[in-house]
């Protein structure tokens, strides 16, 4: 069953109290993702479409893999450190989402992430965040120095430790089953930064197909100081069976020299 056939999607974003809008999604099946830019001025939107636009083909593939999805990472890696060059500065992006693949012979969701946008499972009433940021402030969790209520109003709550454009680049991925009534939301900060889960949860719980709609309104109800963007899908037919195993696979670390810089680009990609 070609990952195109049995998914669906739709996508929200604003610019919020922002003069200019650096957020990018796509929600063409099978790819759900949201991209949120970096560097001032254009390069922060540059960098974020560049992103987008490097998984547009993959909505034309009759079945995609997780190696085609690993490609479309390496892509927007070079495309987003050509938009620096470019500009003449730092440019970077988050990446996050999930997008629909065949893998020894089932359908998957494969969750990717870079930076501190999010992807939330709703199931039962309730919506759980998948991913973990790469951010200072998670950090600072993970070693127990702060709590989650220290780090929402932390000064480096918006430090960023991962992006796509970095010199170095590492992203998270794997596979999640596919379960019919399950929903699965992308969100950028402007959006995680203000909505807790169970706000996320009640807003989805009431919608339709304008669910990303809803999620994007009640943010700016909420007063995010930031863009804002949500991307929800869900499966409209397929079903990962019961005891399927997304192995053999595994991450590895690629290192690549440019021809024309002294410049290593470490890059985790799929077996």
């Amino acid at each position: 069953m070609a990952p195109s056939s049995w998914s669906m999607g739709f996508g929200a974003t604003d610019a919020g109290p922002r003069s200019r809008n650096e957020d990018s999604f796509c929600a063409a099946p099978p790819v759900y993702i949201v991209a949120d830019g970096m560097g001032g001025h254009a390069a922060g939107g540059e960098a974020s479409s560049a992103v987008v636009n490097a998984f547009v083909p993959l909505a034309s593939m009759p079945v995609v893999t997780p190696q085609d999805v690993a490609s479309a990472v390496e892509s927007a890696q070079r495309d987003v450190v050509e938009v620096a060059r470019r500009v003449g500065g730092h440019s970077g992006s988050t990446l996050t989402g999930v997008i629909g693949v065949q893998h020894n012979g089932e359908p998957w969701w494969m969750v990717i992430n870079v930076g501190d946008s999010r992807v939330y499972r709703y199931a039962d009433g309730v919506a759980t965040q998948l991913t973990v940021d790469h951010s200072h402030v998670q950090e600072l969790m993970d070693a127990g120095e702060i709590t989650p209520a220290q780090a929402a109003v932390h000064p480096d709550r918006n430090v960023v430790t991962r992006a796509i454009g970095d010199g170095d680049l590492a992203f998270d991925a794997w596979l999640l089953p596919v379960r019919l009534g399950e929903r699965i939301i992308v969100a950028s900060d402007g959006l995680s930064k203000v909505l807790s889960d169970a706000r996320i949860g009640e807003v989805v719980d009431f919608a339709g197909d304008d669910a990303a709609q809803r999620l994007v309104g009640a943010a700016l109800l909420a007063h995010t100081s930031d863009n804002v963007t949500a991307v929800v899908t869900e499966s409209v037919s397929a079903h990962t069976r019961e005891g399927a195993d997304p192995y053999p696979w595994r991450l590895w670390t690629e290192e690549r020299r440019d021809d024309d810089t002294t410049e290593t680009t470490r890059v985790r990609v799929w077996a």
